[in-house]
């Protein structure tokens, strides 16, 4: 196929051919009727490990489903490298562009797009008669009545979409992209037509069927709680560039920016500016409510960072602790989640959260104190 683009990129990052989906200097510009550029993917360098599940996990429009739409080969990027299994299906310098068909992917919708005049069986057997080539009807039928089997679906062979649960019709759609033996998966915000309650349960059955099948997974949403579920590493998409790629409780513990910060996890987040650097790896901060006491590596006196402290480190107590980090606080609202209560306080102006035990505060409290101990402050960059 002919290149739009066809300048070579250098790849900074070496590409690690071992890896399912390895992506380099990736870029893909979008132009508004009003004339602007949008930089839906600006140099983006990621791999997706065998048998990995990656989370793309970002707001609307942050450039998530670009991405993952140029893996399967819908979008051409403008310019870098995609190998998938160590195959270049896409590199701007030797002007490749594999069509998605020669790609050895599959991909989930939100909707599924399964066929609803097909059943079950015909659904599962349609993506190898689209591509037979050798294989003679017997064995379509044997390849799609194996993956129906090991995807507890035998039974339902020969129902029709419409008399599936949402469930049902996510294990349909998964067989159809497995069938064919594709080591890839992508999936598009399949979970988000769906009720909570559901939702939760068809994350459980697709983990566990990913972690049986041993597929390689690439998965897009906006939720965090769905991202922290399934994923083995999640990649924090921001305006076209990923600002970080770490396990959940990595990019809990330690985010390293307050984009990422703020949107995995609750999050109280100051702004302050650093006044001493010291040897144990601390430094103290200059806030709005007087000096604090944080974790911090490679900052420096003079540096504007943000502090962070999750809900659940955060004490809320009657008598004055006489420690580091404590300030009387004006106790406002409260939300009773029935593993804690969330404490809304304030503190010169700044609004903090405090995760509680039930009863451990009485309710007729409006003044008491805060603390967050220094090993649970962290600084990091804006």
């Amino acid at each position: 196929m002919t290149m739009l683009t066809t300048q070579p990129q250098m790849e900074s990052i070496p590409v690690d051919l071992e890896a399912m989906v390895s992506i380099r200097s990736l870029k893909k510009e979008f132009r508004r009727k009003n004339g602007d550029v949008v930089a839906a993917i600006d140099d983006v360098a990621i791999d997706v490990r065998p048998g990995e599940f990656l989370v793309l996990l970002g707001p609307s429009g942050c450039g998530k489903t670009t991405l993952l739409r140029t893996i399967a080969g819908l979008e051409m990027p403008d310019s870098g490298v995609i190998r998938i299994a160590g195959t270049p299906v896409f590199d701007s310098g030797t002007k490749v562009m594999l069509p998605p068909e020669r790609r050895d992917l599959g991909m989930i919708f939100q909707s599924y797009a399964l066929w609803p005049h097909m059943s079950v069986l015909k659904n599962v057997e349609y993506p190898l008669k689209a591509r037979r080539g050798d294989l003679t009807k017997t064995q379509i039928r044997e390849k799609a009545n194996r993956i129906l089997g090991l995807l507890g679906l035998s039974e339902m062979a020969e129902s029709y979409p419409s008399q599936l649960s949402g469930g049902q019709q996510q294990r349909v759609a998964l067989a159809r992209a497995l069938v064919g033996g594709r080591r890839l998966i992508l999936f598009d915000e399949p979970l988000s037509n769906v009720d909570a309650k559901v939702r939760e349960t068809l994350r459980r059955e697709l983990k566990l069927m990913q972690s049986e099948l041993g597929f390689s997974a690439v998965y897009v949403t906006h939720d965090q709680t769905e991202a922290m579920e399934l994923a083995d590493r999640i990649a924090v998409v921001k305006s076209g560039r990923v600002e970080q790629v770490a396990s959940p409780q990595e990019l809990y513990d330690n985010p390293v920016s307050r984009y990422v910060a703020d949107f995995i996890g609750g999050a109280n987040l100051v702004e302050g500016t650093v006044t001493t650097v010291h040897d144990d790896g601390t430094v103290m901060v200059e806030t709005v409510f007087g000096a604090v006491k944080a974790q911090g590596s490679m900052h420096y006196v003079g540096d504007t960072v943000v502090l962070l402290a999750r809900p659940e480190r955060c004490e809320v107590t009657l008598e004055n602790p006489h420690a580091a980090n404590s300030w009387p606080v004006k106790v406002g609202r409260r939300v009773f989640y029935g593993a804690h209560v969330e404490v809304e306080g304030e503190v010169n102006g700044v609004v903090f959260r405090a995760w509680i035990k039930d009863g451990s505060l009485p309710d007729d409290t409006t003044q008491a104190w805060l603390r967050v101990a220094p090993q649970h402050v962290s600084a990091i960059r804006p």
